[in-house]
């Protein structure tokens, strides 16, 4: 915190705004037209497998103008940082989002919901055509689009950016756009390295061909190996694990990310990052008027300087405990989001194996209509979670570390021993001896157990001996318990707060208790999530159907080929499939001539048409 005395008169309006020549809100707007022609061009070159009938008349677009599909939310398990990096460059445009500044004044309340969700669309499809070009499968397209798109707004906010470094009023002093925005510049040349590695190996495999799998699996390597473990028969004896693996973090082979808690944990921390340095903004600006107030008071109204020594220890020690609990805040929230990947690791393993009550006393109480929302507003709802459990983490320690200051640490700075022993001595001494008369009762209940029925046992057996002692001693009890029942009172509801706001960011758990936990819309969306990627990404079951499938393309396969022979048999020609199957298609037709008006139009204009009547 800068001294008062030793700093200038802060102006904060002392720079004048800077213009750039462009404005990235308004080009958020701008990049709509292009964003609709590459959705335009990828959905033209999509194939569909449905058929209208007006696509008879239209033969350049039969089959075609499918719908793109910009990011595969339940079994994405490729590419996972790419997309990342993608959902990682829009950051800027979710924080615009929260802002909230884009609703005009003069709107009424009723239509700003409206107008906010007509924002998030705008802001979706500007972003789409990152996601687009990098899940289609004509990749030379999608990644000469996708670069030319990465490139205009990679130009845009170089130009906002190193045309004003310091932002429109430098309330971070220096560099304010260069520190808010470089996590998306970087994001961005991610994506641009990315579209011209895609570009590349285009090139190189098909010649700028679309690449086409002639046959896709939905059964990932990862999964195979899961599986594979799972008819292992396990060791006798398990190695010995480091001390990294036991406490840390233990990498696991079988178990692979989706894409989804990839993306969201990237774009979560950009967020946080972006958050936080908005935060540390209102602090010096709040900072800044505060120190402006003191020096106001003491030119004007203090007739000594000693009256604003208060305000002044209030300034230095409120400066002081904020930036201490800005730095615990963000390192407990980063924790988080690194925590929460673990914790759905291990809970994707134990609904794996059948164990499911562990998530919900009655699981059974998630419908399916919300699992299918909950994967949809999952990764957006633990962006809001996370900065909304920083904020709220960071108020609350900021609010206890200053009652301790005033409390305990500044009566020790002034010489202030005797007067603080009389204020809280009595309330110390009292506390102490509550705990000690706590521990005495665990201590003489072991007194009234059983002894151990084997050296080697952990605990007594909870069997009662000396039962007339023990009933004297819990009457007597009785009497006591009720005052110390008043203060634990207050420490559970003191608990619950503090607990409460430390773990508000943390979706993974229930902040209701246990029965409650329903009531939790954000833990409830955990576990919906949970229950559709468990449905949809269940490597037993994924190999159960990849089985199947194979077996029944081996059973259509040798069909074919027996009856080819069987047919062929003697003849000493050779007849493709596609052949046979317009001989038999041609011979039923002539012999049910009624058909032909059921067929679906023809896409080549030379078909021949068959004759309505036909007389053998």
């Amino acid at each position: 915190m800068e001294d008062p005395e030793n700093e200038t008169e802060p102006d904060l309006l002392a720079n004048i705004s800077c213009n750039s020549l462009v404005d990235m809100e308004h080009y958020l707007h701008y990049s709509l037209a292009p964003s609709v022609i590459i959705i335009l061009v990828l959905s033209y070159l999509e194939r569909r497998l449905r058929r209208w009938s007006i696509e008879g008349k239209l033969n350049k677009c039969y089959g075609r103008c499918g719908v793109v599909i910009p990011f595969d939310f339940v079994s994405m398990f490729s590419n996972r940082w790419s997309f990342g990096f993608a959902f990682g460059a829009t950051a800027d445009k979710l924080m615009f989002l929260f802002e909230g500044d884009f609703t005009p004044e003069d709107m009424p309340r009723w239509a700003k919901v409206f107008w906010v969700l007509l924002i998030a669309i705008e802001v979706g499809v500007s972003s789409y055509p990152f996601f687009a070009c990098l899940s289609t499968n004509y990749q030379k397209t999608g990644a000469i689009l996708g670069f030319l798109y990465t490139v205009s707004w990679i130009i845009v906010m170089l130009i906002d950016v190193v045309q004003c470094p310091h932002g429109d009023f430098s309330l971070l002093q220096e560099y304010e756009n260069v520190i808010i925005f470089w996590p998306s510049i970087l994001c961005q040349f991610f994506l641009l390295g990315q579209f011209l590695y895609i570009l590349l190996k285009s090139l190189n495999i098909c010649g700028g061909q679309a690449i086409l799998n002639e046959e896709t699996t939905f059964l990932e390597s990862h999964q195979i190996l899961h599986v594979q473990q799972l008819l292992k028969k396990p060791p006798l004896q398990l190695p010995e694990k480091s001390w990294i693996r036991r406490k840390l973090y233990e990498s696991d082979p079988s178990f692979r990310f989706p894409s989804r808690m990839i993306s969201t944990a990237v774009v979560v921390l950009i967020c946080l990052y972006k958050f936080i340095m908005f935060e540390i903004i209102f602090y010096k600006i709040a900072s800044q008027s505060l120190w402006g107030l003191e020096r106001w008071l003491e030119e004007t109204v203090a007739d000594d300087i000693a009256e604003l020594a208060p305000l002044q220890e209030f300034l230095h020690v409120a400066g002081g405990v904020w930036i201490a609990t800005t730095v615990t805040s963000t390192l407990t929230c980063i924790t988080y989001v690194f925590h929460i990947l673990a914790c759905y690791r291990k809970h994707m393993k134990r609904l794996r194996v059948g164990k499911k009550h562990f998530l919900l006393s009655d699981v059974d109480r998630i419908s399916h209509s919300l699992s299918v929302v909950a994967l949809a507003r999952y990764s957006s709802w633990q962006i809001a979670y996370t900065l909304w459990g920083y904020f709220i983490m960071h108020l609350v320690q900021w609010v206890a570390v200053m009652i301790f200051m005033y409390v305990v640490i500044l009566p020790m700075v002034h010489g202030q021993w005797m007067e603080l022993i009389d204020k809280w001595g009595m309330t110390i001494l009292t506390f102490i001896l509550i705990m000690v008369i706590k521990k005495l009762q665990l201590l003489m209940a072991r007194f009234f157990l059983q002894p151990k029925i084997s050296p080697e046992d952990k605990q007594q057996p909870l069997a009662l001996n000396n039962r007339k002692a023990f009933q004297n001693f819990t009457y007597f009890l009785f009497f006591y318990t009720v005052v110390v029942g008043l203060v634990s009172c207050l420490m559970r509801l003191l608990r619950s707060m503090v607990v409460g706001s430390w773990l508000i960011g943390r979706i993974d758990r229930p902040v209701m208790p246990k029965g409650y936990e329903a009531c939790d819309m954000g833990f409830k969306t955990w576990v919906g999530m949970l229950l559709m990627d468990h449905y949809h990404t269940n490597p037993s079951l994924l190999a159960f159907c990849h089985i199947l499938v194979s077996k029944n393309r081996e059973k259509e396969f040798h069909r074919a080929t027996s009856f080819a022979r069987t047919e062929l048999m003697g003849t000493g020609c050779r007849v493709s499939a596609r052949a046979r199957t317009r001989w038999l298609l041609l011979y039923t037709l002539l012999n049910n001539p009624s058909l032909v008006a059921l067929r679906k139009p023809k896409p080549c204009p030379q078909s021949v048409d068959f004759p309505v009547k036909y007389s053998a």
